[in-house]
């Protein structure tokens, strides 16, 4: 019988878990401009569906550098702790699409009231 290492080289690399709207997550995230990257927090904003079946998530920058007052489809965090972040932070109206193997690993996820505060932001931001 083979061992358990053996068995699970022949199957491949594992697939990881399915991401779902409002997990926190680290990655490359593209500037506007689309000339660089900077390593930082992100928020899945696609759902578990759209995830599984697409190679690529849909996500919004998470920033810590919180302006006086939210700007239009600007939310800050009120859970940010139990989200996995280190400081107070936003979520940022930027959007972008990446590959799920950019992942480098997942932080934690938004409270049902972050998650909820988001939503009505993305209504803001799209319409």
């Amino acid at each position: 019988m083979p061992s358990k290492a053996a068995t699970a080289r022949s199957r491949g690399p594992a697939k990881p878990q399915a991401l779902s709207f409002g997990a926190i997550v680290l990655v490359p995230f593209p500037f506007t401009s689309q000339a660089a990257s900077k390593q930082r927090p992100a928020v899945i904003v696609s759902s578990r569906a759209y995830n599984v079946e697409r190679p690529d998530l849909i996500m919004m920058a998470v920033t810590s550098h919180l302006r006086p007052t939210p700007a239009l489809g600007e939310v800050w965090l009120r859970h940010w702790q139990a989200a996995g972040l280190l400081k107070p932070s936003a979520v940022k109206p930027v959007f972008a699409t990446l590959e799920q193997g950019l992942v480098i690993r997942r932080l934690g996820a938004l409270a049902a009231e972050d998650q909820d505060a988001l939503r009505l932001a993305i209504g803001q931001i799209i319409g």
